[in-house]
């Protein structure tokens, strides 16, 4: 038997995988995955103390338990806090931030198809600051979706000091996110499953490594500074009897119907929003207003909720109160959405989801007494389902929820019910709120690359310009010549190909619509098509 020498090993077999290890720029990437998790937890930090300042000018407290306050606070300043908070955001979008709305998670998705273009630091910087104030004054949204947008801003920062390729760019806007979903929930595992679920859109093995990285990095400065406690601290419930997983299906359906119901409230309230004619300076101190008034009834919407989400959990709030914030929660985030104060859905969607299995539990208690297990589980699967499927993370949702309240004795419960919530609202909805949001810029991930390629590819691409000793005689269009613009998508040159046989098609000049400036062949124009997929197919399992 012949035996390999040490030396024979490394060349033939060790050597080749580094070589790949090294080409991928895996070690750049694990050193920048760290700075970005320690930059973006700090700005996490910053971010929820800025939150705090802003609540205590009105509210004379800077943490979470607030509803009894609100309800101590003379109703005239219930409502002029953020009526104030919004004439400021309505100042600062139209005065200031160039895309006149803050930003958040579905921006981060588009950077990444991207690799990182659109995102800019400074822009990053506004949308921060208006979520600050936005829900330092009572507006009624989420903190995680903008710290997300934050964290991807400052990655993108350190992705442009440094000379990186394209996939290594996206799995480093990954790893912000990560840090500031873990440095926000104190929940790393789920920073790294909801980077790679609902940002990357794969679990390349590349990408893992880095990502856990950046995620540890935002977990250890947030537990420093805030220390090792989850966000929610619940007793320890148990299922009663196996004989309710009828019931936890049924609230499973139930669930899906309240995150469809939530989901179309926020997509109609802003389209309803963007048809009336306003100026951008009024429409948030008009949401702002409606907030407070709503608060002098519901101080328990106001902000990002975590105590009345709590309260749920711990069996503190009675039926008819859950029922009504469902409602209420429901129609306080769409308005503040839709006004333009910053904000994210992802604390609203854990809000409505645990109101909404409260809910449940109570009544199963009532019809079912012996079997039925106490309302403060029911409470916390349901907490899970909306967000699952609101969000179209299920996977990187549960292991939230598991983190959040330390209830892995509930796993089989949990993953029935945001299964059946999640695949549901994928039947009656067909996307997430994330890809809601993008499909109305005119950007479809969700039906896979090649749909995105070809709507967002431009002519200008892969045509071959002419060569500057070409006669002017030559440059003038002909009649009956197939034409296409530099601009125009690569599946309307797929089309125009079509039309002419495949004939080379003529690119004419912008400014001159009778003069070509070079010709599209359709060879090309496959060529380059192809190798797009080859790539993404190729960054999406190395």
């Amino acid at each position: 038997m012949r035996w390999l020498n040490p030396i024979q090993i490394s060349k033939s077999w060790i050597e080749p995988n580094w070589r790949t290890y090294l080409g991928t720029q895996q070690p750049k990437i694990w050193f920048l995955s760290m700075i970005i998790g320690l930059l973006v937890s700090l700005a996490a930090i910053l971010f929820r103390l800025g939150i705090g300042a802003v609540q205590w000018l009105w509210l004379g407290t800077s943490g979470e338990i607030i509803i009894d306050k609100v309800a101590a606070t003379p109703f005239w300043i219930v409502v002029l806090a953020p009526t104030i908070g919004g004439l400021f955001v309505g100042i600062f979008l139209d005065k200031i931030h160039p895309i006149k709305r803050a930003e958040g998670v579905a921006d981060v998705i588009e950077a990444r198809a991207h690799s990182g273009k659109g995102l800019k630091f400074w822009q990053g910087l506004d949308s921060a600051a208006v979520t600050i104030v936005s829900l330092g004054s009572g507006g009624s949204g989420g903190r995680e979706g903008p710290i997300v947008h934050l964290g991807a801003s400052l990655a993108n920062i350190v992705c442009a000091i440094f000379s990186l390729t394209p996939a290594s760019k996206k799995t480093l806007l990954a790893c912000g996110v990560a840090s500031a979903v873990s440095a926000s929930f104190n929940a790393p595992i789920a920073g790294v499953l909801f980077a790679h679920e609902v940002i990357l859109g794969h679990y390349a093995m590349t990408a893992f490594v880095p990502i856990v990285l950046a995620s540890a990095m935002g977990t250890l400065l947030s537990r420093l500074y805030f220390g090792n406690i989850a966000a929610f601290e619940i007793p320890a419930y148990q299922i009663t009897s196996y004989w309710e997983m009828p019931a936890f299906a049924l609230l499973g359906i139930t669930c899906a119907i309240v995150a469809v119901c939530f989901q179309f409230s926020l997509m109609s309230t802003d389209w309803i929003a963007r048809h009336i004619k306003m100026p951008l300076i009024v429409r948030p101190v008009i949401g702002g207003f409606i907030i407070g008034c709503m608060a002098l009834v519901f101080p328990e919407i106001l902000g990002v909720g975590y105590e009345a989400t709590d309260k749920a959990l711990h069996q503190q709030l009675p039926i008819a109160l859950m029922a009504s914030l469902i409602v209420a929660k429901t129609a306080a985030t769409a308005i503040t959405l839709a006004s333009r104060f910053g904000g994210g859905i992802f604390s609203p969607s854990l809000y409505i989801g645990a109101m909404t299995g409260g809910t449940f539990g109570l009544i199963a208690a009532q019809i079912f007494p012996e079997l039925a297990s106490s309302h403060g589980l029911y409470a916390i699967l349901g907490m899970g389902a909306v967000a699952a499927a609101v969000l179209g993370a299920p996977v990187s949702t549960t292991m939230i929820v598991f983190e959040l309240t330390g209830g892995y004795a509930l796993s089989i419960a949990l993953l029935l019910t945001v299964s059946i919530a999640t695949g549901l609202t994928l039947a009656l909805h067909g996307r997430s709120y994330f890809h809601w949001q993008l499909e109305m810029r005119g950007i479809f991930l969700q039906k896979g690359a090649h749909k995105f390629l070809v709507t967002t590819v431009k002519v200008g691409s892969f045509f071959t310009p002419l060569r500057t000793d070409v006669p002017d005689e030559d440059r003038i269009l002909k009649d009956n010549t197939p034409t296409i613009q530099l601009m125009d998508t690569l599946e309307k040159a797929l089309k125009a190909f079509d039309a002419s046989g495949g004939a080379d098609l003529a690119v004419i000049d912008p400014a001159d619509p009778k003069r070509i400036v070079g010709y599209a062949k359709q060879v090309n124009a496959l060529r380059y098509f192809n190798k797009q997929l080859i790539d993404t197919h190729a960054e999406e399992h190395r």
